[in-house]
């Protein structure tokens, strides 16, 4: 008889476990595909995901850590062991739905947790192990684990991994691969600005104004002049949120939102202090006032080799073969990024069809999110983390 705990025995098990599963976790996918929700809204995806896993038997934690679109749910062998920790993205895009593909994330996640979950739950090995479902909202901008961290998500000190796969374009991913197990992003400073000046009747007494939308103009264009003075390897992009309201009236106030990345955090730090003289240069020249809302910064993302090899292998037994580390780094950002930095984490990427040169954040990569082509890499992923899971829990 063979082993039970043979590391063929439980790929196999753990890859039934899903295959169990195929056609409610292809509907789960469609279900929160269809219904997009924005950072911190995704009361739909919170409710839909957490009476899932209710059904196959597991207790969940609604509304975790105070956050109303968080949940969690665990199987443990022992109150105490080796925990590992998989994390589901949901949210949506504004205007754009899941442009980012959040709900293959989350089917991803919720497959590797309930093959790894059941499989352990199946075998009697005797050995302490803990496996965990965490719901992550507003990655999207929001800051979700930067928030969840705060609040104590990722404190136990039995923590051994933090595991996730993001989809991208197939065509973003190099010649030859499905996926890039190491995926470096950069470190995001994330904050509104704000500029309050004075109304006035833009044609019968402009000079009593103090107009804020020049500041926000102004501004702008300060910051495409510091564009050509940056690394190659550092973004700085925004947007005017609120800009006026009527052309005959000089605005009183106006907000902007803004992105300053770098590769590190301590050098996005200092990319904000150019950005912000820029700003206030503005601020300065309109005769306005100025005031920052900081969000969350979204710290560079920790690659762990070890993983990275581990999944890659996993990958390569189901017939697809990714890259260990992508050697230059990608300008994007996660908040993921900031769980690496508390504990050994894991953020691959899994490639999806889409037309040519469609990338993320693009109406046609969220409909190419919600296919059956999609689907299936989205399941082939879950199977290698939860594959990592076991190894890094044994």
């Amino acid at each position: 008889m063979s082993d039970p705990l043979a590391l063929e025995n439980i790929r196999q098990q753990i890859a039934a476990t899903i295959d169990a599963e195929a056609d409610a976790l292809r509907q789960l996918n469609h279900d929160i595909h269809s219904h997009p929700e924005i950072a911190y809204e995704e009361v739909y995806a919170h409710d839909t995901l957490s009476t899932f896993l209710e059904s196959r038997g597991f207790s969940v934690t609604r509304h975790a850590y105070g956050l109303d679109t968080s949940f969690e749910a665990e199987f443990a062998t022992n109150k105490t062991g080796p925990l590992v920790i998989f994390c589901a993205e949901y949210d949506a895009l504004p205007g754009i739905g899941h442009g980012c593909g959040h709900n293959l994330i989350a089917t991803s996640s919720l497959a590797a947790f309930l093959g790894l979950a059941q499989t352990v739950r199946k075998l009697d090995f005797g050995t302490p192990v803990r496996v965990r479902i965490l719901g992550t909202p507003a990655e999207e901008g929001g800051g979700g684990k930067v928030k969840l961290i705060e609040a104590g998500a990722f404190k136990d000190p039995e923590i051994v991994a933090a595991i996730m796969s993001h989809p991208t374009s197939l065509h973003h991913v190099p010649d030859g691969y499905s996926g890039i197990a190491g995926y470096p992003m950069i470190a995001s400073n994330k904050l509104r600005v704000e500029y309050r000046g004075q109304g006035a009747h833009a044609g019968g007494d402009p000079w009593n104004g103090r107009n804020a939308l020049d500041a926000a103009v102004g501004a702008y264009n300060n910051i495409s002049m510091l564009r050509q003075q940056i690394q190659p390897d550092e973004r700085i992009h925004g947007v005017i949120e609120v800009g006026g309201t009527a052309p005959n009236v000089i605005p009183d106030y106006t907000r902007m939102n803004w992105n300053v990345r770098s590769v590190t955090s301590a050098r996005a730090d200092g990319l904000l202090l150019r950005a912000k003289a820029c700003f206030e240069a503005s601020a300065l020249a309109t005769g306005c006032e100025v005031n920052y809302i900081m969000a969350a910064c979204y710290k560079d993302v920790v690659i762990n080799d070890t993983f990275c090899e581990l999944y890659t292998n996993e990958m390569k037994n189901l017939g697809r073969k990714v890259m260990v580390r992508q050697p230059t780094i990608a300008t994007t950002s996660t908040d993921m990024g900031n769980v690496s930095h508390e504990v050994p984490s894991f953020h691959g990427v899994f490639g999806i069809p889409t037309p040519p040169d469609i990338p993320g954040h693009h109406p046609a990569f969220a409909k190419a999110a919600e296919t059956d082509e999609a689907h299936a890499e989205a399941i082939l992923s879950a199977k290698a983390m939860a594959m990592l899971g076991w190894l890094v829990c044994i």
